[in-house]
Order: structure tokens, then sequence, then C-alpha cells
């Protein structure tokens, strides 16, 4: 049964490939039918190779699946092969089977856009890409996915690219991304130099038999990590993020829950040997991620963009996924990505559904008072909220819950304590959303007002099934104070993930550090609750009193600003003077100069070559005479 996952990706990439040449002849019915039915028989392919898997003994991963030979350069080969084994179950199941789901409620959120064929093409493409980095058995082929889901999101991003926005979006995705992939690769070629192989397998067995060097192992990981902070979007390479929000909604939910922004999480979690070895490094990821975590969940405090708020958020809850990595609790990190792709998939879904629903209206502060009319987005999008907050019973809950614990048990309590101040923003600024969106006096335009309908069921349906997920998904991975058995998420994963090394916290420690962290999310709720519903006026004393930190926040700390006064407008002046000085005046200058001088020889030579047969015969006659003279003399 196992077999069948090397599958997996092709049915996307066929229905890509058929949308691009055949696409304008198609229906939209059968468009939507070919595009979901691919990912759809991609996720049945996952699901039997999952299955599969747990009949394999631990000891007989990862399974390889060699395609076709693919590069060889003198030592260095690299096939086109795929492996299958615990960690890739887990990426290829939420890519697929989430990935599905949103292909669904597109099909009603672009039903009337003109670029709906081109829509799907693009989207299966990523799908395709993201199947590529997760099933790839050594880091070249996962580069090719890697650069692959970079292409479709400044595609998917700027997919409505005769908005200068939406183009500039795209556009910013793209040039960030390739910042932090200078990274990958330069860790990738120091890899190759220190073992001559790029598998996965290789270089967890020469970690093994002491081949790298500490020192050595740091900078790779390090410049590893670096790739990852683009893709996923950390501190300092978060700002295309939240600016990917220009694209369609249900763009935003495969971009943010199913497939590119977990890439970095998923690449570290696989190199667990690496990033454990050095051990600099994964202090460096789990200080990063927490920082991240803290400081986008600041600027999420104070936006008005439904959608914006959901990518800040985004951000932050990444930065948890980093800090479970770098404490050593991989198989938590990875947890944490499998239950947000849940509530995230389904908050910017139902986000979507709030602004189909007004017309394109994304500024919270012309919503409220929405429940009523939106009765099958409103208790989905509810379930999304309490279970990102961390409120026990729903999945959120135990994977944050996980790290945090982890965290603490590792001595890292620095980390923990950043991560509960995220904790405590992330409830607070989520249910603001859910208070200034559907409760209170309503604000909504007239215009808006008027064509204000619920979403039809082939959007609202995915909403349900997402929201039953963003309940029950945690389960598999229960605390380990309920027993040694109850985390089956880790034990599923220990074939991939060795479990760190033990914490030394007893039972009743873990439990109030439980309640500490349900705590931190009932006071951001209380908080909310104060602030957006019971006394609204006090939000607008604090920013009269305080007027320079509403301004820092509601600007993003004005880092755009910076990095276009520090490293943007710089470049753009120096490529200008290049361009004018050396460009036009050197390389130019050195073309246009040899083009002059091919021109005067042209006509100097072509004094010589009049086409007259009497300059010809002259010529021949006077070349006779000096030779004949030559001859006698």
């Amino acid at each position: 049964m196992t077999d069948v996952f090397w599958l997996i990706p092709f049915a996307p990439a066929l229905s890509s490939v058929v949308l691009v040449l055949f696409g304008s002849k198609l229906s939209k019915k059968w468009v939507s039918l070919q595009a979901c039915g691919a990912v759809f028989l991609s996720f049945v392919f996952a699901l039997v190779a999952f299955l599969g898997s747990l009949k394999i003994s631990p000891d007989n991963f990862p399974i390889v699946k060699t395609l076709f030979p693919w590069i060889g350069a003198g030592s260095f080969q690299a096939g086109f092969s795929f492996q299958f084994d615990p960690l890739s179950a887990v990426m290829v199941l939420v890519v697929t089977g989430v990935g599905f789901l949103i292909h669904l409620y597109s099909v009603g959120y672009m039903a009337h856009d003109t670029g709906y064929t081109r829509y799907f093409a693009y989207l299966n493409l990523f799908t395709f890409a993201m199947l590529i980095l997760v099933l790839a058995s050594n880091m070249v082929l996962m580069f090719v996915g890697w650069e692959g889901v970079g292409l479709c999101s400044y595609l998917l991003i700027g997919f409505w690219f005769e908005k200068p926005s939406a183009a500039a979006a795209g556009k910013k995705a793209f040039i960030v991304n390739r910042i932090g992939d200078m990274g990958f690769i330069l860790g990738l070629l120091f890899i190759f130099v220190a073992i001559g192989s790029s598998e996965f397998s290789a270089i967890n067995k020469a970690i093994g038999q002491g081949l790298f060097p500490q020192a050595l192992a740091t900078l790779i990981a390090i410049l590893l990590f670096v790739g990852a902070t683009g893709k996923s979007a950390q501190v300092p390479l978060y700002v295309w993020l939240p600016d990917a929000m220009e694209g369609p909604t249900p763009v935003s939910a495969l971009i943010h829950a199913a497939t590119m922004v977990t890439a970095g999480v998923y690449m570290v979690a696989r190199l667990n040997l690496l990033f454990t070895f050095s051990g600099t490094a994964a202090d460096i990821v789990a200080l990063v991620g927490a920082l991240t975590a803290v400081f986008a969940a600041t600027m999420a405090l104070t936006q008005n963009d439904i959608k914006r708020v959901l990518a800040y958020s985004t951000i932050s809850q990444l930065g948890y996924m980093f800090i479970g990595c770098g404490v050593g609790a991989y198989a938590a990190g990875v947890f944490h990505l499998y239950t947000h792709a849940f509530f995230k998939s389904l908050l910017f879904l139902s986000a979507g559904s709030v602004i189909h629903a007004l017309s394109g209206q994304q500024d919270m502060r012309k919503m409220g008072g929405l429940r009523k009319y939106l009765p099958r987005t409103f208790p989905p999008f509810l379930i999304g909220a309490i279970a990102i907050s961390g409120i026990p019973f729903l999945s959120g809950f135990f994977s944050k819950d996980a790290i945090l614990t982890e965290a603490f048990a590792q001595g890292r309590y620095f980390v923990w304590a950043l991560g509960l101040a995220g904790a405590v923003m992330t409830a607070f600024y989520m249910f603001r959303l859910i208070f200034l969106t559907f409760y209170g006096e309503e604000r909504i335009e007239p215009e808006a007002k008027h064509h204000l309908h619920e979403s039809p069921k082939v959007m609202t349906v995915p909403l349900a099934i997402l929201a039953v997920f963003s309940i029950i998904a945690g389960y598999i991975g229960l605390p380990a104070v309920l027993g040694e058995k109850a985390d089956l998420f880790k034990r599923f994963l220990e074939p991939v993930i060795k479990p760190p090394a033990e914490g030394h916290i007893g039972a009743g420690t873990e439990w109030l550090l439980m309640l500490v962290s349900v705590a931190v999310a009932a006071v951001g709720i209380s908080v909310a609750y104060l602030f957006y519903l019971k006394n609204p006026r006090i939000p607008h004393a604090l920013v009269a009193r305080l007027p320079w930190l509403y301004k820092l926040l509601y600007n993003k700390y004005f880092v755009d600003e910076i990095y276009g006064a520090v490293i943007v407008n710089p470049l753009v002046k120096g490529s200008d003077w290049v361009y004018g000085h050396f460009d036009l005046k050197v390389i130019d200058g050195a073309l246009d100069g040899s083009a002059a001088a091919a021109g005067f020889f042209g006509k100097a030579l072509s004094v010589l070559q009049t086409g007259f047969v009497k300059d010809y015969a002259l010529v021949f006659l006077l070349g006779a005479v000096i030779f004949i003279g030559v001859l006698l003399f």
C-alpha cells in the first residue's frame, strides 16, 4: 500500500498542465471537477500510503523510490527520488487534505472571476511543488520544490496583477524569498563539499559517524535557517507575508496553512539531527522563533484589515513552531504545524466568507453585528478563534501547550516567557477580531448591507469540516502527564524525530504550566471583551494617552520604511547610477564604438569595391604593371 506514495505529486501536476493547455476550451464545471478531483486523488494516494506505513517496522524507514537518474557531475549524484516516512506522511496528508478543502471553497469564492481557469492552474502547480518539497529524498530535489512554491506564491499573490498593490506584493514575496534562498543554497553547497551527497539519509549518517565538525555543522544549519526565515516568514524576512493578503483569500489560506510557510519548519524538522548536533543553531532557531512570535503578535493588536490580523497571526504561530524545533521538541513543532493547518485555514476561509458577504470589504471598522446575518460562517470562525487562542479541549491548546511545556522543561525560561506573552496577545487580538466583526453595533456601509448574504454551501461546507478538525485534531497528541503513550503523534514520528532529552519537571509542575497557559489565554479574551464589548471607549482612551505607541504598532514599527530607506532606495539609486555611468557610457559606449569602427573601416574599404568592371580592370592593369616592373628592375 505504501508503494503508491510516489504517485502523490503527479495528479496536481497533470491537472495544471491540462488547464494551461486546454483550460480555455473547458467549462467552469469541468475546470472545477478536474482541479479539485486531482487534489482529492492525491489525498487518496496519501491516505493509502499513510495506512500502509502503519504496518511497517520503524527500522524500514525511509522508503525510497528513485524514478530516474537526474544529476551526475563528477562524484556528485542526485536522483529524482522520493522518500516516505512518518514525517512525509504527516505533510502530504496536510497538504492534500487541507488543500482539497481550499480547492473546493475556491469553486464558490472565485466563481465570477475572469481568471478562473488560470487560478486553478496556479493552485495545482503550487500543490505539486509543495508535494515535491516534502517527498524529496535529497536536498537538491527539495530545493526544486522550495523554488516552485516561491514561484507559485509570486503568481498567486499577484494573481490580480492589474492592481498595482497586488503586483508589488507578488514581487516583494519573490524578492524577499530569494534573499533567504541564498542561505539555503550556500548551506547545500557546504553539505556537498563536506560529504559529497545531498541525500537526507547520507547527511544523517555522516552526522552519526562524526564526519561533520561541529563548527561546520553550525554554519550549515544557520545558513539553512536563513532560508527558513524567508520561506516561513520569521524575523527579519517576514515582511513579505502581510502583503501576501493582496491575493485571493483561498490563496492566503493555502500559503499560510498548508503549504509554503510551513516549508521552513519542515526543513528544520527533517534535518533535526543536524540542528541538534550543532546546539548553537538550535538555540538561534528557538530565540528567533520566540522573538517573532511576540513581535508579530504586537503588530496584530492594532490592524483593522481582517486578513492582515490573520497574516500577523500566522507569522506569530510559525514562531511557536520554531520554538518547538529550537528547544529539541521537533515533534511538538510539527504537531503545531499540523493543528495550525486546520484552524488557520478555517480562519482565513471564514474571513473570506465575511469578505464575500460584504462584497469585498475587509476593514473591521466597517463591520459589526454580522453574527445574525452569517449563521453558517460565524460558528466555524468562533471555533477557529478559540482553537488558536489555546483554550482547552480544542486542537491549538494541545500543540501550543506541548511547545511551551517542553521549553520550560529544557530550562529555556526566557523563551517560555516570550511564548506566554505571545499567547496572551494571540487570545486578545483574535477575540478583538471576533467582537469587532460579529458583535456590537452595525457599522456596515449601506451598499454592502444591501448585498449582504451568506456564502453558498460550496464555501460553508469546507468551513464546517475544518471546524470539526480544529476541535478533534489535537487528541492524537495528549500531554505526557496523562501517560507515556498518550502522545500518539510523537510516538508516530519517532522513526524520524528522536524525543528530546527528558526535562526535569514533575506531573504537578506540568499541570501548573497548563493552568498558566490557560489563564493567560483567558486574560487575553477577557481584556478583549472589556475593550470591545463592555466598554468600547477604553481603546480610544488608550490611543489618546499613548499615541506614539499606537502609531508605532499600527505602522508595524516602520520596518518596511526602514528597509526602504536603508536597503531598497540605496540599491535603486545605486542601480540608476550604474546604469547611467557604466551601462550607458562603458558597455553601450564600447558596443557603439565597435560598431562605429566597423563602419569606418567598411567605408574606407568601400573605395575598392565600386561595383564597376572598368575600375577593377584599371586596378588589375596597375597591379600587372607594378608586378612586371618589379620583375624587370
